[in-house]
């Protein structure tokens, strides 16, 4: 006898499985269940009982079939005659052996196949039934695809940022609701007289105070907040994975067709063949010579109740029938491989969640004929919204207001600044460290600032690296008169945030960024004339042209920079009409002659022409105009010679020229008397004119990296000298007049073919071992007392 367990396995799935049968796959189960029921209840009293019973029959052969034998039965045995009647049945003369002969080859001969093998008929096409119900559930393309679905299912549903996620959105709903009504009536009262700027601000804080109120939902506490950001990960994922085909649309298709097309060839055979289950059977078999007889009359002993379980096999098979016609019409009355979130949307509040497709959206149907609630709550973890708030309360966790005060430090402004790189967002926690004076954000995507930083009333300072940041108007208002310095880095200069033009306190704007190839030319930069405070401006870019809207603050602008990684600027003209301009940089602009608008700049006092392509400055007559130019940066260019008429510049006070490729000095530079500062390191001087031993304020000098093969003594006579650079030279010996430079800290000669230090250097009063960049060797030279002398403090 097989137990009924033992068909188990065929029907038997993963308990998680249940969330993708609908009520009809259900039903069906069942249904195959009691079929199976039925055929394995044939199948043991098949196995078990007697399957037909025969007698001789006394009728001729030709005459012979069920009727008859029907017939005999019910007249029974004729009477004989005489006095006495005695009743007896007829004498056949077989023993046990023939009879049981006779039973099993009238069985096989003369029983119709129908009730012969039904009850296998029944547990096959029921075994059928549930390899057709369960095979996508079993093949390794599908089901690999369910078991995660329903794993993912599962821990979504069970998550509780789930549940925080859904009170917040109804939170927010009710008190936007409250915001509304608050709103509408402070505009009613204030009446058209109070309609000015004075008053929407007032609207626009206390609708801040409405929604700034926290929510009334239990806190996550770290791990489960790990856990849900892994759960988006695998969503993400899955998502990508399963919208790229429609494996299980399609295998569920098919095995419903094929239960289709099965039901109708067992409902058409078992209605033709039912009526071949009778009791009686008629049986012509040649055992003549073994029995004597060649007709018998066979009882079917089941036929009875195969009959009825014939019916009521049927019966179920028309149920389960219309169940799989029905799985047809919800297959195809609408599309299944498309899934709109939209009630989920308008129910929550979520809009982002976006709408899914292919297998994805097929197992989120089945899933609502389940219990829609699960998909509400699968949608959370789609939503983009739901995950930048999850990632916001992991970063409140990882990044505390202590953890966050130990980074703070000045920055080379003095200013109280907290820099934060790389964050995947702004923590809020940022917002309750009130003493922050400059905000420094870097590689931080998609920043939206929150209400709280209105908190950050010291707040001057801002710096947004790679950090695009959007602003409410509430907080517009706020930084407008505050906000001192603001930098902005982006990839375009067009990414830059509209409202940072409009920051009218605003002293410093720091921007960089290219312009798109097609752009370059015009280099069009929005408007400045909100920026009434603007002093100083820095542009890094690509431009053609100084944009034109500089000269929106050309009446007070006191430092431009202008850094053009190597593309040329054209047109300057526009540099005209900066009247008070104090500072200029034109840096690696791909310049060749020196502009000469810059020549109108009379305010000018310090010019930056670093990194171009000069190679004559014959112009420099022309800083005469200049009269309050007192440093001239010309450095990392292509200069070869300095001309005489750099005399004329006698209020200079520092003079860039290093990394050029000058091999001389005009003797005329000794002639900018005001010059204390002179640079001409990294060139290929062999000698230096007497001369600048004039420059009597001179104070700093740089010759490092040259030829210079000697010095002149009158150099010594700068007695302001207090850095003197010599380095990487060829100098074979250092005069002793150096002992008259009393003021100098800091000499330099590595590198140079000295062979001793003149003790002369004991008279350099300022000059101690630190400030001495010489080899160790001809240190230890000098005069011991020399060297007790500069290792005093």
């Amino acid at each position: 006898m097989i137990p009924v367990a033992e068909f188990k396995q065929f029907s038997e799935q993963q308990p998680a499985f249940k969330l993708l049968k609908p009520w009809w796959d259900v039903l069906a189960e069942y249904l195959t269940v009691a079929m199976l029921m039925i055929g394995v209840f044939g199948c043991t009293l098949q196995v078990t009982q007697d399957k037909i019973i025969c007698l001789p029959s006394h009728e001729p052969r030709e005459n012979l079939s069920e009727t008859p034998c029907q017939q005999l039965l019910l007249q029974g045995v004729p009477e004989k005659m005489g006095d006495f009647q005695e009743v007896s049945g007829l004498k056949n003369n077989l023993d046990l052996q023939q009879y049981s002969f006779i039973n099993q080859l009238c069985y096989e001969k003369a029983l119709h196949w129908y009730p012969k093998y039904f009850p296998y008929l029944v547990v096959i096409h029921t075994l059928i039934f549930m390899v057709c119900t369960s095979f996508w559930f079993k093949f390794p393309g599908t089901s690999s695809k369910i078991e995660h679905f329903t794993s993912i299912l599962g821990k979504c549903f069970d998550s509780p940022w789930t549940t925080r996620a859904l009170s917040e959105v109804s939170g927010e709903n009710r008190k936007g609701h409250a915001t509304r009504q608050a709103t509408a009536t402070m505009a009613g009262e204030a009446g058209p007289e109070k309609a000015g700027e004075g008053e929407k601000e007032k609207v626009l804080t206390e609708s801040e105070k409405v929604v700034t109120e926290p929510p009334a939902v239990t806190l996550l506490d770290k791990k489960e907040g790990e856990q849900a950001k892994a759960l988006f990960e695998k969503v993400k994922k899955f998502r990508v994975h399963v919208e790229e085909g429609d494996i299980l649309y399609t295998m569920y298709i098919r095995q419903t067709v094929l239960k289709v097309c099965k039901f109708f060839a067992i409902l058409v055979y078992n209605l033709i063949y039912v009526e071949k289950i009778n009791f009686v059977v008629a049986c012509t078999v040649e055992t003549s010579r073994f029995t004597g007889y060649a007709s018998f009359c066979c009882n079917h002993t089941k036929a009875h109740l195969f009959s009825k379980l014939a019916f009521c096999y049927i019966s179920f098979v028309c149920v389960y029938g219309i169940t799989c016609l029905y799985t047809l019409y919800w297959l195809f009355h609408r599309p299944l491989k498309e899934y709109s979130f939209r009630s989920v949307r308008e129910e929550t509040g979520m809009g982002d969640i976006p709408d899914v497709k292919n297998d994805f959206a097929f197992m989120l149907h089945l899933i609502d004929q389940y219990d829609p609630l699960y998909s509400k709550r699968f949608a959370v973890f789609l939503s983009e919204v739901s995950e930048s708030r999850l990632k916001q309360l992991n970063l409140n966790h990882d990044w505390t207001p202590e953890k966050l005060r130990q980074k703070l430090q000045r920055n080379t402004k003095g200013r109280l600044e907290l820099a934060l790189c790389m964050l995947p967002g702004l923590p809020d926690t940022v917002f309750e460290l009130r003493e922050v004076e400059a905000l420094r954000l870097e590689a931080i995507c998609d920043i939206t600032f929150p209400p709280g930083l209105s908190q950050l009333v010291h707040l001057q300072e801002l710096s947004l690296l790679h950090s695009p940041a959007r602003l409410p108007f509430s907080l517009q208002i706020f930084l407008r008169d505050r906000l001192k310095v603001i930098c902005v880095k982006c990839e375009e200069l067009r990414e830059v945030p509209l409202w940072v033009f409009g920051l009218r306190g605003l002293e410093e704007l720091h921007l960089e960024g290219l312009f798109p190839p097609e752009l370059a030319q015009a280099a069009t930069l929005e408007s400045l004339r909100e920026l009434k405070q603007l002093k100083v401006l820095s542009l890094r870019s690509n431009a053609g042209k100084v944009p034109a809207s500089v000269t929106d603050v050309a009446g007070h602008l006191q430092q431009l920079s202008l850094h053009n990684n190597g593309a040329r600027l054209l047109a300057l003209n526009s540099l005209k009409k900066l009247v008070v301009l104090r500072e200029l940089e034109l840096v690696a602009c791909g310049l060749e002659r020196i502009p000469h608008a810059v020549f109108s700049l009379g305010a000018l006092q310090e010019l930056d022409l670093k990194d171009n392509h000069l190679r004559s400055i014959e112009e420099i007559l022309s800083f005469q105009h200049c009269r309050k130019l007192v440093t001239l940066r010309l450095w990392h260019n292509q200069i070869a010679y300095v001309p005489e008429h750099v005399r004329k510049l006698r209020v200079l006070e520092q003079l860039y020229l290093s990394h050029n490729k000058l091999e001389a000095l005009p003797t005329q530079l000794g002639m900018c008397s005001g010059l204390r500062l002179l640079d001409v390191t990294h060139n290929g001087l062999h000698s230096l004119p007497p001369e600048l031993g004039l420059l009597q304020n001179l104070q700093h000098l740089a010759l490092s990296y040259n030829a210079l093969e000697a010095l002149p003594d009158e150099l010594f006579f700068c007695c302001k000298l207090r850095t003197l650079l010599l380095g990487y030279n060829q100098l074979s010996q250092l005069s002793p007049q150096v002992g008259a430079l009393r003021a100098l800290n800091r000499l330099e000669l590595k590198g140079n073919r000295l062979e001793a230090l003149p003790e002369e250097l004991g008279n350099c009063r300022e000059l101690k071992k630190t400030g001495l960049l010489v080899e160790d060797t001809l240190y230890e030279g000098l005069p011991a007392e020399v060297r007790e002398k500069m290792e005093e403090e």
